[in-house]
């Protein structure tokens, strides 16, 4: 078996654009027609220049390959030229490629492709949503704490049990920065809504990827500490009467 082609889709998500403003997906084709589906994530570029990426990797490295060879295919493209360093964009690449090529394993064995990974070992997974403006809101819902404890209840009645937003605000490409007092007590009173509303029905969790350098995370953490008898924000007190663990995601749970 030798893989003989590939076709690279770029999906356009139409507005209000969650999870992103396009999806590039990947499909490769065997000789003997057996096809594997992949998807490429690589934001530093926009989605026609990684689908040229990855078209070229496809034909220096994996086309006429045997798809069964991943391990030796994954070496040869991330380390071919001598670099042998931590490419963002070629790492998202060869993990798209790769997703395919376990695709046309299973499907040319059988088999599910977790069972060639290890087996089954949950029924089910849990899942989080994030919190999402409902139709007809904009970007303003984001620092309404009284909207964004109705929609955490709505999602909760809905089945998640966890729950995932940026309380503090949108971050920029000057961050990190320190937050202001008025973002701070925004933080505080947003959390203990948003705990209000679900109760102990969901976790509370925030993209660490907002919260930039550790001295803001710990500001943040300190702040909601001093108002946690108050607040409830956490999901159970603390032992012996001592803070949280000083991490983003303690602090909102």
């Amino acid at each position: 078996m030798k893989l003989d082609s590939i076709k690279v889709f770029v999906v356009g998500n139409p507005p209000p654009g969650f999870g992103g403003r396009y999806f590039v997906f990947l499909k490769l084709k065997t000789s003997c027609g057996i096809e594997g589906v992949g998807e490429v994530y690589a934001a530093t570029f926009g989605p026609h220049v990684v689908a040229s990426m990855i078209e070229d990797v496809f034909m220096r490295r994996f086309a006429g390959r045997d798809p069964f060879k991943i391990e030796s295919i994954w070496r040869e493209s991330y380390g071919s030229g001598f670099t042998l360093r931590p490419d963002l964009s070629l790492m998202g690449v060869v993990s798209g490629l790769e997703m395919a090529c376990w695709d046309i394993i299973g499907k040319a064995v059988e088999q599910p492709v977790y069972n060639l990974l290890g087996g089954k070992v949950h029924e089910r997974l849990r899942s989080y949503t994030y919190l999402y403006p409902a139709d007809g809101e904009g970007d303003e819902f984001y620092l309404d704490a009284e909207r964004s404890a109705e929609r955490a209840a709505e999602y909760v009645e809905q089945g998640f049990t966890g729950l995932k937003f940026d309380p503090t605000g949108g971050f920029s490409a000057y961050d990190p920065r320190q937050p202001t007092q008025e973002a701070l007590e925004r933080t505080i009173r947003l959390v203990r809504l948003v705990r209000e509303a679900v109760g102990r029905k969901a976790d509370l969790s925030r993209p660490s990827i907002h919260c930039g350098s550790k001295s803001p995370c710990l500001r943040k953490c300190r702040n909601r500490w001093r108002s946690w008898r108050g607040a409830r924000a956490f999901r159970s007190p603390p032992a012996s009467g001592s803070p949280p663990s000083m991490n983003s995601h303690a602090c909102l749970r």
